[in-house]
């Protein structure tokens, strides 16, 4: 059976058309953006956070499936402020010559990003803290960071020390203010942006980005990565706090695949240590739920509280024990990419908690929408958040998810030498979410492959494609209905074929591409038998070979077939993905 390929419906799915905004607000209103390091979404951080609770939690809207697309932090960042998948950027992980400030830069990203677009457009814009990683006290200037009105930023290699960071402070040469707390430089900051900010009529855009709670690196550090360092004044705080003993939480059997699988099981000493670790990175939370509270307080003063739009979240998640993993990210589990999301400000219903997918490559575009920018050429993978409530059109319920590289265990313990590093951590995820099912879908470089119902199995401990657990006629539950489970992994296989390469539209509407006739929206709409040979007969996702970082040649086939019903028949073709922008070998001697 052939499939044939509508070219005029699928060529202008690729062209991305500007969105003219004509709901803003007639005063522009403020923003303030809040950026925390590796913070858990599933270990409890946000109820230790007791301003945090009382002044945006329940005071705004809680997105409870917002995603990250790569569990690390400089390619997720580069994602956040870009509003691009990490394909796209090309920023894949977090030093040269696959990551870090100096791709960023090499890769045009510098004249292309959220502050600066607000800025261009009347915006006094503002950051404090760790923004990538690879900016360092000898590239910091090499070039500037663009777009900011001042700036105060955090310095590699002393960016995750806590009283030992080096800071740029509005281009000047780096300083080491020696014995302060990281987490209270940024709030003195935050207090002078403030004050600079509300004697201006301009709107302002403030970005805080403490390190807490990521671990301590460098300096005073014992095995690479330790726990995080605490202001004194929040020591010996939660000392009954436990990592919460879900289901996954030191499995008796192991889960997951490639080196995942083979994790032993951890003893009482690790267990031991690990409780200890997470509650020093809830205490270490402590100075940021400060910074909530003074911000409010000094917005409030200032009248200008109800004309603010504040954001909660982080860069990626983090796991400690589940799946009998030590201190972490990289992992595509729902502890490394489901990341808190709280949003507080005008017309956002507050105590609200909503379900509804949504990812960083959504909130640059969301921030231009409230801030009445039309996004124009602006080459977006995401799209605008709701968070007012009040959009009638279903949103995706789609979240890519990508990573390259190795995985890094943050812990004194697994390897006599230093913290372990897994090999061959690259991989390709897809995370559905609807009312009535939920799935995680991955293919890893050595294509093994995860396929979790989420809704019987959240913690992602039954790999319904492994090979003890699958059975040619399985079949699982969608909304009250059996379906045979070969027919389910076919459909997402070919979803993330069109997610793993996207661009713009196509990572938005990715059912669209698979069939431009519009009659498959979602993934119940794709589970109709009358696909079955399609989907049975797509190209599948698969990698030739495992690699550091995104080079296309290693990604498997780039071309997937697009089905086009007719008068009761199906033809067909081939669509192939147009080339990405891949840079090989950039000139790294530019920042050396």
């Amino acid at each position: 059976m052939a499939f044939r390929l509508s070219r005029s419906l699928l060529a202008s799915s690729w062209l991305f058309s500007a969105i003219i905004l004509t709901d803003a607000a007639p005063s522009r209103p403020n923003i303030v953006f809040i950026l925390t390091d590796d913070q858990d979404n599933h270990m409890g951080s946000l109820q230790h956070m007791p301003s945090l609770q009382k002044h945006l939690v329940h005071q705004g809207t809680t997105f409870e499936r917002h995603y990250c697309s790569t569990a690390i932090c400089c390619p997720s960042r580069v994602s956040l402020w870009t509003g691009q998948l990490a394909h796209n950027t090309n920023v894949t992980n977090v030093n040269p010559p696959w990551g870090g400030y100096p791709k960023f830069v090499q890769n045009g990203y510098n004249d292309h990003h959220l502050a600066l677009w607000l800025q261009q457009s009347g915006y006094n814009t503002y950051y404090v803290g760790k923004l990538f990683n690879a900016h360092t006290i000898d590239n910091y200037d090499s070039p500037h960071v663009s777009g900011y009105t001042q700036s105060n930023f955090f310095l590699d290699p002393f960016t995750y020390q806590y009283y030992n960071v080096s800071t740029t402070k509005n281009g000047a040469p780096p300083t080491n203010p020696v014995g302060k707390y990281s987490t209270d430089i940024v709030a003195e900051s935050a207090n002078e942006f403030l004050d600079h900010a509300l004697q201006d009529d301009s709107p302002f855009f403030i970005t805080l980005a403490p390190i807490a709670p990521h671990a301590l690196v460098g300096e005073g550090s014992l095995g690479g990565f330790d726990p995080p360092q605490v202001a004194e004044r929040h020591e010996g705080l939660f000392p009954e706090y436990k990592i919460p003993r879900t289901p996954n939480f030191n499995p008796d059997s192991p889960s997951g695949v490639s080196w995942v699988s083979k994790l032993p099981k951890l003893n009482d000493t690790i267990l031991d240590y690990n409780d200890e670790y997470q509650r020093r990175r809830l205490r270490s939370l402590q100075a940021v739920d400060e910074i909530v509270e003074s911000v409010i307080d000094r917005l409030e003063q200032a009248g200008v509280l109800e004309d603010t739009f504040i954001f909660y979240t982080s860069d990626n998640g983090y796991h400690i024990g589940q799946h009998r993993l030590h201190p972490g990210k990289t992992c595509g589990f729902e502890t490394d990419i489901n990341v808190p999301l709280v949003v507080r400000g005008p017309g956002v219903p507050a105590k609200r908690v909503t379900q509804v997918p949504s990812s960083h490559t959504d909130l640059a575009p969301t921030i231009l929408r409230i801030a009445g920018i039309e996004v124009g050429d602006k080459k977006f993978d995401g799209t605008p958040i709701d968070i007012h409530g009040k959009d009638t059109e279903p949103r995706s319920e789609h979240a890519a998810v990508e990573f390259w590289g190795f995985g890094l265990a943050e812990s004194l313990f697994g390897r006599e030498n230093g913290p372990p590093i897994y090999l061959n951590n690259t991989y390709k995820g897809l995370r559905i979410e609807a009312e009535s099912y939920g799935f995680y879908y991955s293919v890893w470089c050595s294509n093994e492959k995860e396929l979790y119902d989420m809704k019987a199995d959240p913690g992602q401990l039954h790999n319904l494609l492994s090979s003890k657990e699958r059975d040619i006629d399985a079949t699982i539950t969608i909304a009250g209905k059996q379906w045979p489970l070969a027919g389910v992994a076919d459909r997402l296989d070919a979803l993330m074929m069109v997610l793993k390469s996207c661009k713009q539209q196509s990572c938005a509407h990715p059912w669209k591409s698979l069939h431009p006739s519009g009659d498959v929206r979602n993934f119940h709409d794709a589970l109709s038998t009358e696909y079955d040979d399609f989907y049975s007969e797509q190209v599948k996702v698969s990698f030739t070979n495992c690699e550091a970082g995104y080079i296309i040649e290693s990604e498997g086939p780039q071309g997937f077939h697009t089905f086009e019903a007719g008068e009761g028949h199906a033809d067909g073709g081939i669509y192939d993905i147009p080339e990405q922008q891949v840079l090989i070998n950039p000139d790294w001697s530019l920042w050396e």
